[in-house]
């Protein structure tokens, strides 16, 4: 098989929906690995894992297929993480987790009913579970500006800005606010580790209820819910049809063995592949999947000095990290929130979920994502099978 060098404007393409797509969600990342009990130096080895699993699954189906299939962390997945109390086996049991989450991608690519079983969680449920899971995180920018103003408040008045100018570049652009504030705080003097490539940590996973059902179950829910499934979406919008079971099996295979290293969830990409499938990627379909080989290309690259990135982030001052994230996550809550609310006759029950969701309330080992599901699944059914005459 040949394969024609890349055209320039794929390059520049791809570089560009790396940097949106690292940028623009590594701190949700840190947040949600140090959430579930991650140390330093084992958010570090996830963040390396993660970027360099998305990047070589990314490689891989889009020189397989010769179209641009991106592939992504699970942003939502992450930011499910960082509102989730640690399990009492600590970071093991999330990484039993982790694993759980990918072994049921893997098996929803390859067993059809069970694809089809996510697909029967109403879009508007899927949406609100995930409006509630980000509530609290998006609050920090808001609650930061009133408790550190003189950090908080060039980092949101950045975003706000250059999202005015170009949406895509809004969070890069706030990245860079956010290690400016550092900088100035610190006055430069942050301790870098002593090596420039990431060392990886292996984790061996603890297995644990609290891992299958408070982290497991619910990771794969909201990642097939709001990112593989849209994800497939976004590609065949642009006339691209690949076949979904392979795709399935790819991202959970790569899940599963990252997660030894810390990664939570690797996942089809559904904003960075809208970059790298439509029209100013390239004017030729054919040549399209050229953008995402070079993303995935630039986040292997991002991954090795992973290690670099948490290092300037842990110096940060408190709540510049939760700022930069809450800020990145604003288009995304606003998005599932308009989603889940959008249609008059769901709008009740997708309320339910998110409230509960949102709560952050953890009963029989279950969280509150999936206590936000099956109260607002019941609300739902009551309204559109029990209510009709």
């Amino acid at each position: 098989m040949s394969f024609s060098p890349p055209p320039p404007q794929t390059i520049s393409t791809g570089f560009v929906a790396a940097i949106v797509g690292f940028f623009s969600s590594f701190p949700i990342v840190l947040q949600g690995l140090g959430s579930v009990g991650a140390s330093p130096a084992q958010a570090a080895s996830g963040l390396m894992a993660a970027a360099i699993a998305m990047g070589l699954a990314g490689i891989a189906l889009s020189l397989w297929y010769r179209q641009p299939i991106s592939v992504a962390w699970s942003t939502p997945g992450v930011a499910l993480l960082a509102v989730t109390p640690a399990a009492a086996g600590g970071f093991s049991e999330a990484v039993f987790g982790f694993l759980v989450a990918g072994l049921l991608t893997v098996l929803a690519g390859l067993v059809r009913p069970l694809g089809r079983l996510i697909t029967m969680i109403p879009a508007h449920l899927a949406q609100a579970m995930l409006a509630g899971v980000l509530v609290p995180l998006c609050l920090v920018p808001f609650q930061a500006v009133a408790e550190t103003p003189s950090t908080a408040i060039p980092i949101v008045a950045v975003w706000l800005v250059a999202g005015l100018v170009n949406r895509h570049y809004a969070v890069p652009a706030a990245v860079l606010a956010a290690l400016a504030v550092t900088f100035h705080a610190t006055g430069g003097d942050i301790a870098l580790p002593g090596h420039l490539l990431t060392r990886p940590e292996l984790v061996m996973p603890q297995v644990g209820l609290a891992g299958v059902l408070g982290i497991g179950v619910p990771l794969f829910i909201v990642t097939m819910a709001t990112q593989n499934i849209p994800g497939t979406a976004v590609l065949r919008s642009y006339g691209f049809t690949p076949p979904a079971g392979p795709l399935l099996t790819t991202v959970g295979g790569a899940s599963v063995l990252s997660a030894g290293f810390g990664a939570a969830a690797t996942c089809l990409a559904a904003i960075t592949a809208a970059i790298c499938a439509n029209e100013d990627s390239h004017p030729d379909p054919a040549l399209r999947y050229w953008s995402a080989v070079v993303t995935g290309v630039i986040y292997c690259i991002f991954g090795l000095v992973a290690a670099t990135t948490t290092a300037i982030a842990a110096a940060a001052p408190p709540l510049v990290l939760g700022t930069l994230a809450g800020v990145a996550l604003i288009n995304v809550f606003a998005g599932s929130t308009a989603a889940a609310l959008s249609h008059a006759a769901h709008r009740e029950a997708a309320a339910v979920t998110l409230l509960t969701t949102a709560s952050g309330m953890a009963i029989f080992g279950l969280s509150a994502a999936v206590w936000g599901l099956i109260f607002g699944g019941a609300v739902h059914v009551a309204k559109t099978r029990l209510a009709r005459p």
